[in-house]
């Protein structure tokens, strides 16, 4: 499985649930998540997405603390199992 169709079945999961699946580029900050995940209710999160198996780099894995230190949940997905969880996380937080 490619990573696009991890992104693009989160895409159209988030969009089910009423919300956007922003892709995140940040032109002068390399190593930002892949996406912003916006759903109602004022929930936000981003995602950066892998093909599976493959792990994040480490200028990634920086990004992903600094974001995290700013308090806003970053997660990993490597599968389409784990969309669903991830998403239902978002959602009760």
């Amino acid at each position: 499985m490619r990573e696009s169709e991890i992104e693009r079945h989160l895409a159209v999961s988030v969009k089910k649930l009423g919300g956007m699946a922003v892709k995140f580029v940040s032109p002068g900050l390399d190593g930002v998540p892949d996406r912003i995940i916006l759903l109602p209710g004022r929930k936000i999160a981003f995602v950066e997405l892998k093909a599976p198996g493959k792990k994040t780099r480490p200028l990634q894995e920086k990004r992903k603390r600094q974001l995290e230190g700013l308090g806003f949940p970053v997660y990993v997905i490597d599968s389409l199992r784990q969309i669903g969880g991830v998403l239902d996380e978002i959602c009760s937080a």
